[in-house]
């Protein structure tokens, strides 16, 4: 899937959490969960107005190395910047993970 040598941004991997907000609702938060290597590579950008939030949406492919339990629910972390999966996949040989993400530029 992609060269071991292009891992050169670090990402930190979140885990979302949930607590009782005390009046029936739930409160959602994030712990980190591991600090990884990963390929960054660009698949597309779109502009548009979302919920009355004006920006674009830069759509990101992210390789990095197998052994990570991740989820939908999980975020990458690189900064300020916060990437949301949006699909992954392991390779055919199982030793890397392909992620789709996506973040918001206002």
């Amino acid at each position: 899937m992609t060269d071991p040598g292009r891992m050169k941004t670090r990402l930190v991997i979140e885990a979302p959490v949930e607590s009782d907000d005390g009046q029936g609702g739930v409160l959602r938060g994030y712990v980190p969960v591991a600090t990884v290597w990963a390929a960054v590579m660009p698949d597309s950008v779109q502009h548009g107005v979302e919920a009355d939030a004006d920006g674009a949406v830069v759509r990101l492919r992210i390789v990095l190395r197998s052994g990570h339990a991740l989820s939908l629910r999980h975020r990458l972390v690189d900064g300020d910047r916060i990437y949301r999966i949006t699909a992954l996949r392991d390779s055919a040989d199982r030793r890397f993970t392909e992620l789709h993400v996506d973040y918001r530029i206002t």
